[in-house]
């Protein structure tokens, strides 16, 4: 009995079932910007720290907790964090049952595959607007990606039968497909 009290206190699983341990990173240039580390590992992605309160401090903020505080938006959602919890642990009971992979690389490479590596901008010169291209920076890339699955999964839910944890799960099980 107290053997396995020591193991539960030292290894942080997410939501006591899926392990940070062999968790890769497959896009060399995201490595710094998804926390997925076992350092960053958490039981709950509800830390309550304060990610915003430097540039690039939400680099370290861990990566399921900053899908959860995406689900969080659209006025009715503001600030239900538990709610969103709820949301993400559903979606990830989901994707264990019909991938049988672990949730939390599955979100990794969905956010790898989801996120932009190009976009455009506007240059104005002389009253001529024209788009160009530019890279864009892998910060901006997560975000992007996870800004995405959110809103694509919040928009298949909206007026359908579907609940919002089964459209997440679809979202993150078929961007990491590719």
């Amino acid at each position: 009995l107290t053997m396995t009290t020591a193991t539960y206190a030292t290894e942080a699983k997410l939501f006591n079932k899926w392990s940070y341990d062999d968790i890769e990173v497959g896009d060399i240039s995201l490595e710094d910007y998804i926390a997925v580390k076992p350092k960053f590992a958490q039981f709950v992605p509800h830390s309550a720290g304060r990610f915003q309160a430097k540039r690039f401090k939400k680099a370290q903020c861990p990566i399921v907790e900053r899908l959860t505080n995406s689900i969080m938006m659209h006025g009715r959602n503001n600030g239900k964090k538990v709610m969103a919890v709820r949301i993400v642990k559903h979606a990830f009971e989901i994707i264990h049952l019909l991938s049988d992979a672990n949730p939390i690389q599955q979100l990794v490479d969905a956010i790898i595959n989801a996120s932009p590596r190009e976009d455009s901008t506007r240059i104005g010169s002389g009253g001529v607007v024209r788009r160009q291209a530019v890279d864009v920076s892998p910060m901006r890339r997560v975000n992007q990606a996870i800004y995405l699955l959110t809103q694509g999964s919040r928009q298949s839910a909206f007026r359908n039968v579907k609940t919002i944890a089964e459209c997440l799960a679809d979202e993150i099980i078929n961007a990491a497909k590719g």
